[in-house]
C-alpha cells in the first residue's frame, strides 16, 4: 500500500498510545448528573489553564461555538465575525439557524480582525437596524492560513466592545498554536474574552471534544443549552481521559508542527508561479495560491492525492496544508517534492 501523507487537517490525528490506555482505564460516571470524575477533572484543568472560573466539555468545536453564540445573543441581533472565520463559513449557518441572528462579516487583511474595522461594523441604535449582540474573534485564523491576531488587537477589541456593552467570544480552536506564535500563555489570550472555545481534537491529538471556558454563571447557563443541542453525554470520561493527556502532554510539542509548516512554506515558495509568503506562516497551517499556473485548487488536490499527499482546497485557487503530530519532517519534505512535481507537469 503506498504511503499516504495526510496534510488535510490536524483533525486527522490519531490518539496516542498513552491516550488509548487512559481511555481504557478512565474512571467514569454519569456526566448529566455531574458525576463523571474524568470529565470534572478535565473541566477543572481547562478552567485553571485559561484562568477562567469554570469550563464545560462539548463534543465538537462547532457545537461549542454555536452554544456560546446562543447564550450571548437574542434572536434578531447581529453577530460581527471575520470574513474568513470558521464560524461564518463552516458551521452550517448555525448563527441564523440556532440563534436567530445574522452574521456581519468584516473584511480584514489576512483575516485578522482589528478594533477600527469592528467598531465601524457596530450598528448605531436605529429602529431599522439589527443591533450588534456579539463579536466573534478567531485565533488562529484557519482559512487565512493559520494567521494570528495579536494580543494588542484582541485586547483593544474586547475593551471597545465592553465599553458598549457587547460581549466577545473567542473561537480559539487552536489557541495553543496561537499562544506559541505570540510567545505568551493561553491565559493571556483568553483573559479579556467573555467566553472561549478550544479544541482537544486538533493539535492536541485527542480523538473527540472541545472545551468552553467562562464565568461560573456562564457555564451554568451553558449546561442546559448543551443538552438542548444534543451534547449532554453519559459516561463521557472515556473521552475526557484522552483530552486530559492532550492538555497535559501535547501542548509542548506544537513547535514541531509550526517548524514543519514553515519548512513546507519555504519549499513551496521556491516553485515559480505559486503564491505564498513564508514569513506569514506562523502556526501549523499554510495556504498557497496556484491561480498563476493554470490549475484549479480541486485539480491540484486530486493530482496530489494520486501521488499519496492529501490536501484541501479552500478556494478556487487556494490549497491548504496542515502540519500535525502524525506527519514527520521527512513527510513534509516528501510532500513539498510532490507539490513541485505536480506544478512542473502543469506548466
Amino acid at each position: 500500500m503506498p504511503l499516504v501523507i495526510d496534510l488535510r487537517s490536524d483533525t486527522v490525528t490519531k490518539p496516542t498510545s498513552e491516550m488509548r490506555r487512559a481511555m481504557a482505564d478512565a474512571e467514569v460516571g454519569d456526566d448529566v448528573y455531574g458525576e463523571d470524575p474524568s470529565i470534572n477533572r478535565l473541566q477543572a484543568l481547562a478552567a485553571e489553564r485559561l484562568e477562567k472560573e469554570a469550563a464545560l466539555f462539548a463534543p465538537s468545536g462547532t457545537m461549542a461555538n454555536q452554544l456560546c453564540v446562543k447564550l450571548h445573543t437574542q434572536p434578531g441581533q447581529e453577530v460581527i465575525v471575520g470574513h474568513l472565520s470558521h464560524i461564518y463559513h463552516l458551521e452550517m449557518a448555525g448563527i441564523a439557524a440556532i440563534s436567530g441572528c445574522q452574521a456581519y462579516p468584516v473584511v480584514c487583511e489576512d483575516g485578522l480582525l482589528n478594533w477600527p474595522a469592528v467598531k465601524a461594523a457596530i450598528r448605531p441604535h436605529d429602529d431599522h437596524l439589527a443591533q450588534t449582540g456579539l463579536i466573534c474573534v478567531e485565533n488562529s485564523v484557519n482559512l487565512a492560513g493559520g494567521t494570528v491576531v495579536s494580543l494588542e488587537a484582541t485586547n483593544e477589541i474586547c475593551a471597545g466592545a465592553h465599553e458598549r456593552g457587547i460581549p466577545v467570544h473567542l473561537d480559539g480552536a487552536r489557541i495553543f498554536n496561537a499562544a506559541l506564535a505570540l510567545r505568551c500563555d493561553v491565559a493571556e489570550i483568553a483573559r479579556p474574552f467573555d467566553s472561549v472555545m478550544f479544541c482537544l481534537s486538533k493539535g492536541l491529538g485527542a480523538p473527540v471534544g472541545s472545551i468552553i471556558v467562562g464565568s461560573r454563571r456562564f457555564i451554568e447557563r451553558a449546561i442546559p443549552v448543551r443538552r438542548m443541542l444534543g451534547g449532554a453525554m453519559r459516561q463521557s470520561g472515556v473521552l475526557a481521559a484522552a483530552g486530559l493527556v492532550g492538555l497535559q502532554k501535547m501542548t509542548t510539542r506544537l513547535a514541531e508542527d509550526h517548524d514543519n509548516a514553515k519548512l513546507l512554506a519555504r519549499e513551496i515558495a521556491s516553485i515559480p508561479g505559486v503564491g505564498i509568503d513564508p514569513e506569514k506562516v506562523r502556526t501549523n497551517i499554510l495556504a498557497f495560491d496556484i491561480s498563476a499556473i493554470g490549475l484549479k485548487a480541486d485539480e491540484m488536490v486530486s493530482a496530489l492525492k494520486a501521488k499519496g499527499v492529501l490536501a484541501n482546497a479552500i478556494g478556487p485557487y487556494l490549497v491548504r496544508l496542515v502540519a500535525h503530530k502524525d506527519v514527520s519532517r521527512a513527510d513534509c519534505e516528501a510532500a513539498a517534492a510532490v507539490v513541485k512535481q505536480v506544478v512542473s507537469r502543469s506548466v
